[in-house]
């Protein structure tokens, strides 16, 4: 089938998800402005951030959650959209996101942006993934946007294609570790949305957090309790120095040396910035990382040092 005729468009992307969906969609040169925390393809750096964090993101992860929950708590936005910068980059189409407003710049800051200045009047293509097939709706969605859904078609079946693949070696496989997937720790906040699909694709049994329900924070006896065989610490914006360097609270935890996954040494650090909280193409690789770490006889996709590492 032939390709919809579409002229280039000016594209902004304030999701670093976004960014790589437009990217993966073969439209990388329409982008002409990104928000702060867009950081792939590294081609992306030299363009204009139109977006910036109101919070002290070097704080300590107790901090962070602070600041948010005190912003949240009297209705302000954890970010702020530069709409003088909009109007100047005059946008046909600005991506954004109205799944979470501690992950990126809300749908209502960019509204009241583009209603205030923006004259260029562009369209507002809105994500919304709260499980993995929204992922998928994203893409189309974002590539029907810029006018180009038959490369939105293709891109998915290529992406599902390597899911499927790694979810039926998977199948195969008789045991099925537990796992628990931490998305902060401190306070404790267990993975929701996508991840427990991937967990369950990857041949494991995922111990906390719903598909299609946002992350729910936890108890430390929780965890203590369901004592999991395999631990993976994958912070929502940290990358893997980070994550080490804000593990102390967990290790002091009464019981962290009983725990079946710190006697086996299957704790992990993942990079929970660039894959697992990224809700694009490289889920893909998220779900590679999984299947390392359940199940390392049978999976080695060389991620290893780069996306994990051993606590």
């Amino acid at each position: 089938m032939p390709e919809s005729k579409s002229r280039r468009k000016r594209v902004v992307s304030l999701i670093a998800s976004s960014t790589e969906i437009v990217w993966a969609l073969g439209c990388a040169d329409w982008l002409v402005g990104v928000s702060h925390e867009c950081d792939h393809p590294p081609e992306v750096a030299s363009l204009p951030r139109c977006t910036e964090a109101k919070i002290d993101a070097g704080a300590s992860a107790a901090e962070i959650d602070r600041q948010v929950k005190d912003a949240c708590k009297d209705a302000l936005s954890v970010y702020r959209v530069d709409a003088k910068l909009l109007d100047e980059l005059a946008p046909d189409v600005i991506v954004t996101q109205d799944q979470c407003e501690v992950c990126a710049v809300s749908l209502r800051d960019v509204e009241a942006a583009v209603c205030e200045l923006v004259s260029s009047r562009p369209a507002i293509v809105t994500c919304k993934p709260d499980a993995l097939e929204d992922v998928w709706n994203d893409i189309a969605r974002i590539a029907e946007g810029l006018g180009v859904p038959e490369r939105g078609v293709e891109t998915i079946a290529r992406l599902k294609g390597r899911m499927a693949e790694i979810e039926e070696r998977a199948a195969a496989l008789t045991d099925r570790p537990r796992i628990a997937c931490i998305e902060w720790q401190d306070p404790l906040m267990a993975a929701g949305n996508w991840m427990p699909e991937l967990v369950a694709m990857a041949g494991g049994e995922n111990i906390f957090g719903e598909a299609g329900k946002h992350s729910p924070w936890m108890e430390w006896e929780e965890l203590r309790g369901a004592d999991p065989d395999v631990i993976a610490v994958i912070p929502c914006g940290f990358d893997i120095p980070r994550t080490r360097s804000e593990m102390a609270p967990l290790l002091a935890k009464p019981g962290w040396d009983g725990l079946a996954a710190v006697k086996a040494g299957r704790v992990f650090l993942a990079d929970g910035n660039r894959f697992f909280n990224r809700p694009g193409p490289r889920l893909v690789e998220s779900l590679e990382m999984l299947a390392e770490l359940l199940h390392p006889e049978t999976f080695a996709f060389g991620h290893e040092g780069d996306g994990w590492v051993r606590l």
